[in-house]
């Protein structure tokens, strides 16, 4: 059984999981954002290549850190992936 967001705090943007987080896909659209603007989406581990590749695909991947030591802050949003 997989621990919940709930259980544990943040949760995966992947449409319909509510698994823990452990990774931050750090990502930005440059036709729309400006070059220092970074989004970024949570995702558990099962979601992170799922979620990793989807960026990638558009070329708006910019970098997969772990969620521990992430400061939000630092890099914009968390937007849900199925939003």
């Amino acid at each position: 059984m997989h621990p919940t967001g709930d259980d544990l705090g943040p949760i995966c943007s992947a449409k319909g999981c509510r698994r823990a987080a452990a990774h931050v896909l750090v990502w930005n659209n440059p036709k729309i954002h400006t070059p220092d603007r970074e989004k970024t989406w949570l995702a558990c581990d099962d979601h992170r290549e799922p979620l990793s590749q989807h960026l990638a695909m558009r070329s708006f991947l910019r970098r997969v850190d772990p969620l521990t030591g992430h400061d939000p802050g630092a890099s914009g949003s968390v937007d849900p992936a199925g939003a």
